[in-house]
């Protein structure tokens, strides 16, 4: 692989072949641009994230099998007043909304006809604030379900008595697509503004500010129009995988420009002739470039063994741009570089002859210090990264999803209205099943209500339905606590687990199924906890494996791998404690783990594949601790303003609608920093120094 990454990147470099490399760059974006749909087109604002299997998944089936009348998209009318609602008030305002035949609506419920008995249920106890249930058609897209809701909200005029909020899955599924088609073109404007003022700052060259940010530009557009192309042949495209996707996108483009132009500038100080410098440069950051990119690849691809609906959806979008990037790593960014020679560096041009490394350099000093102390500076770090780790043992996860959103979103507010002025455990029941083989006879349905009843937090049990055949019967469950509680999760996974010691408790053969939010809840805690071991696994193993090729050694692999875990447990700990004490959140969504780990693992290998490969190159001329304390100096101001950048762009992510991405973007940007400059820059280089010195003895004793 390495004779084919050099025969590109030295053709790339040449006169001829950075001009024709630009001009393809520019025909591909050109035509895909014409000829293929954007991204956009083909968003959705969520997807089915547990799998078939699934027990909740498995129950909600049968009971759609049994009873038709359960299948529809639930949303809940929560109307709100400062004075006391009458059902007169709904009544009028439900029978106008029935008179205009909103498409997608299913049915409504004859609110009129009910008795008293039955219509109180639908208001509060100080009447201030009531609900009133429907059900859209099943087959509605999101921008259906968008435009069904947004006519029911139309019917709400100003003399209206009450203001409306909806809620449910339909109402998160409405203020979902809102709140990300406008959070998309912020996301990416944030982006661009924030790396543009970075590297202004830091390399105070308006050239190697706006080439990394061409390049992008072209990555960006291929990509886009490559996700259209997946998403027409019915990929999946998730609107928060999108938005994380542009974050890497950029991220890891700047990141491969620094890396670029910084070899460039040291090889111009040595070479007059451009483009044997762009070689030269190339042959030095190609390879660790084109590894860099393949770790973050196979992370991703890992993706495809998770369960995990949401985990998998990122495999083929990151994969698809991350090829890309690695594409434009090896050919645009080198060619562009190229045209604009030693102009890119104006106002600071490099120089024949000028010296390569300043002594007196931050990074320098930090080589000395560490060649020369590496027991204190691997302990100082060692016990930081340790304490900060231990921190991951506190870490509570909330399974409320809709609690992520922001505060004033509808179907938030109408959510937290019902929390508030309704039972608890009634925002969402649970729906229990029995299925028998034999026709169940009042008494048995009534005996198996009461087992059911004196089950942990259960609050009442009522019967929903029997089927036509008599052989099943559905049961509407709800417990002290919210549904999205700990506690109910726990009580509800027991009752799944103990489910034909019930049945024989009830004298029944069958089968029990549990279907409801709560049930979703629990397997979504269950599919994620073996999602999260079996990525972990996995992509250790890959990364190791791939360091191993790239190192030629068993022994550096471990440094790296062991440095880079020891950094996310660090940076998981750490950012829980700062995302606590700075925004007040002290539970997280169970899919942050997840997330950083796959980008800081795969992102913060990068730097010690920069670091390690540098020092291998400079291990040929130089001894041991001259090789590192070089190999320190010279990455360390590249790899410190990268890391800065990555750091700053995924705390772009914190700009966007949902806590979940505040958190994960908060945490990623720490765990980024952390491997940057403690890492990459100190623990790493400490234990090469103790470790390959005492084999440098061993081998010396050997020869003896």
């Amino acid at each position: 692989m390495q004779n084919v990454v050099h025969a590109v990147t030295d053709w790339v470099t040449t006169n001829k072949g950075k001009w024709i490399t630009i001009i393809i760059w520019l025909i591909v974006t050109g035509l895909l641009g014409a000829l293929a749909p954007g991204a956009k087109e083909y968003e959705v604002s969520s997807i089915d994230s547990l799998p078939d299997k699934a027990q909740s998944i498995v129950a909600q089936s049968k009971i759609d099998e049994y009873f038709s009348n359960n299948d529809g998209i639930p949303a809940i009318l929560v109307f709100q007043s400062e004075k006391e609602l009458h059902l007169e008030d709904l009544t009028v305002f439900i029978e106008r909304v029935e008179e205009k035949n909103i498409n997608g609506i299913k049915d409504f419920i004859p609110l009129a006809a009910l008795p008293p008995q039955a219509t109180d249920s639908f208001f509060a106890k100080d009447r201030k604030t009531a609900l009133f249930p429907i059900s859209l058609d099943s087959s509605l897209e999101n921008r259906d379900v968008k435009a069904t809701l947004e006519s029911i909200y139309d019917e709400v005029d100003e003399h209206a008595p009450f203001a409306l909020n909806i809620t449910g899955p339909a109402g998160i599924a409405k203020d979902s697509l809102d709140l990300f088609s406008r959070a998309d073109i912020v996301l990416l404007l944030s982006t661009v503004v924030i790396i543009l003022i970075l590297l202004i700052i830091i390399y105070r060259s308006p050239f190697l500010a706006l080439i990394p940010l061409v390049a992008a530009a072209f990555v960006y557009q291929v990509v886009n129009q490559t996700l259209g192309l997946l998403g027409k042949a019915g990929v999946l495209l998730n609107n928060q995988t999108i938005s994380i996707m542009t974050v890497l996108l950029f991220a890891t483009v700047i990141d491969y420009s620094l890396f670029v132009f910084s070899r460039f500038r040291e090889e111009l100080k040595s070479h007059e002739d451009k483009h044997e410098a762009m070689k030269l440069a190339m042959r030095g950051v190609g390879v660790p470039i084109f590894y860099s990119g393949a770790t973050i690849l196979g992370a991703m691809l890992v993706l495809f063994f998770a369960q995990f609906g949401d985990y998998r959806n990122f495999a083929p979008t990151f994969a698809t741009a991350v090829i890309i990037v690695m594409l434009a790593a090896i050919t645009l960014i080198p060619a562009l570089f190229t045209s604009f020679g030693r102009r890119a560096f104006w106002p600071k041009i490099p120089r024949v002859g000028e010296e390569h490394i300043k002594p007196n350099s931050a990074w320098s000093k930090v080589g000395r210090f560490v060649t020369r102390k590496p027991l204190v500076a691997v302990l100082s770090i060692g016990v930081f990264l340790l304490l900060s780790a231990s921190n991951v043992m506190n870490i509570n996860y909330e399974f409320d999803l809709i609690k992520s959103f922001p505060k004033d979103m509808p179907s938030r507010v109408g959510y937290e209205q019902l929390e508030t002025n309704f039972e608890k455990g009634d925002l969402a029941p649970t729906t229990v099943l029995f299925e028998s083989k034999e026709a169940i006879s009042e008494e048995e349905r009534d005996t198996l209500s009461t087992i059911l009843s004196e089950q942990s937090l259960v609050k009442s049990v009522r019967i929903n339905d029997v089927s036509d055949n008599q052989r099943a019967v559905s049961y509407n469950v709800t417990f002290d606590e919210s549904p999205y509680a700990i506690e109910t999760m726990d009580a509800l996974e027991a009752m799944r687990n103990d489910a034909q010691k019930l049945l024989q408790k009830s004298e029944l053969s069958g089968n029990l199924y549990f279907a409801g939010e709560t049930a979703e809840a629990v397997d979504d805690r269950s599919t994620n906890n073996r999602d999260l071991i079996v990525i972990v696994i996995l992509e250790t193993i890959l990364i190791f494996s791939m360091l191993i090729f790239l190192t030629r050694s068993f022994r550096m692999p471990i440094y790296m791998m062991g440095t880079i875990l020891l950094s996310f447990l660090a940076a998981l700990g750490l950012g829980m404690f700062l995302t606590n004490l700075l925004f007040d959140i002290d539970a997280i969504s169970n899919r942050v783990p997840v997330y950083s780990f796959v980008f800081l693992v795969a992102l913060g290998i990068d730097y010690n594949i920069f670091l390690v490969s540098r020092f291998m190159e400079e291990r040929k001329k130089q001894p041991l601790k001259e090789a590192i304390e070089l190999s320190v100096s010279t990455t360390g101001g590249v790899i410190s303003s990268a890391g800065i950048i990555l750091a700053a762009t995924f705390a772009v992510l914190m700009t966007q609608p949902i806590q979940v991405l505040l958190v994960f973007g908060f945490i990623v940007a720490i765990g980024i920093l952390l491997d940057t400059f403690l890492i990459r820059g100190v623990l790493l280089p400490g234990l090469l120094v103790l470790f390959e010195k005492e084999k440098e003895k061993k081998s010396s004793t050997t020869n003896e």
